[in-house]
């Protein structure tokens, strides 16, 4: 019994060290205190991550969130899926397409573009903060971080990055540990996918915060609350973000807790 008891001790030990942040990094002051638009403030005919979306974000004092692709042309297109079919409506993966193709598609039937990451932070540049979700596909991970970091280091204003991949967040510990990093992570059990389970298992888990020391772990609102998550926070003092917020309530909980909040689907009084 004893053995067994020092083993469960170690393995308790070890698990808690794999949930190892990085604290008191200086930028996470200027992200705090703000309430962030999940793709921009979308709806009513203004399409997600669209140019109109980050204005209207931008005229209502938010900052936002978006999701960057790497093109075939070493662009950045702002989109979230990497297929096109439902934002567009043509099954075509935006890692094929160069930034010229652009302009032969439209956004849910209306006039608006994808955008180049380059045109949002021209908008945004100096006015309000940026969260960056990095979305890697097809091994280009390292190369969609050098391209992500070649253009913010032009950028006057606040931002951070983040990513579901660990080797997003690991690259930018390496190469550019100065930059604000984050962990994205939810209840990968609930999520639909072929993910398989032990990579389910390590991300649910935050098993992986050991290798890349995020400044921040960001996690979906309804898993928040998941041991994994809280004893994160409890432990590693670690700045916490949260989405998608679905409602003012939703917001002033998650705000209550200490969490920078994503959030969509309603305009925040």
């Amino acid at each position: 019994m004893a053995i067994l008891l020092t083993v469960l001790f170690c393995l308790a030990v070890l698990y808690a060290l794999s949930l190892r942040c990085r604290r008191g990094h200086p930028g996470l002051q200027a992200l705090r205190n703000w309430r962030y638009a999940h793709r921009g403030l979308f709806g009513k005919g203004i399409p997600e991550n669209s140019m109109a979306a980050f204005r209207a974000a931008l005229d209502a004092g938010f900052g936002i969130e978006l999701d960057v692709h790497l093109m075939a042309d070493g662009a950045l297109a702002v989109i979230h899926d990497a297929s096109l079919k439902r934002t567009a409506g043509v099954d075509v993966q935006i890692e094929s397409l160069t930034s010229a193709e652009l302009s032969y598609y439209r956004l849910e039937g209306t006039s608006e573009q994808i955008p180049l990451f380059s045109q949002v932070l021209d908008l945004y540049r100096g006015k309000a903060p940026l969260i960056v979700e990095l979305k890697p596909m097809g091994g280009n991970a390292d190369a969609l971080c050098q391209a992500a970091c070649a253009l913010l280091d032009g950028y006057d204003g606040a931002y951070c990055l983040e990513s579901f991949d660990p080797r997003c967040v690991f690259w930018l510990k390496k190469h550019r540990p100065e930059l604000l990093r984050g962990q994205l992570s939810e209840n990968f059990f609930k999520s639909k996918g072929s993910m398989p389970y032990p990579i389910r298992l390590l991300m649910t888990l935050l098993m992986t915060n050991f290798l890349a020391l995020p400044d921040f772990v960001a996690f979906r609102y309804c898993d928040r609350k998941l041991f994994s998550n809280a004893l994160c926070r409890r432990l590693w003092r670690v700045q916490g973000v949260t989405w998608t917020v679905k409602s003012q309530q939703e917001l002033e909980t998650a705000e209550k807790e200490g969490y920078i909040p994503i959030f969509e689907g309603f305009l925040p009084q």
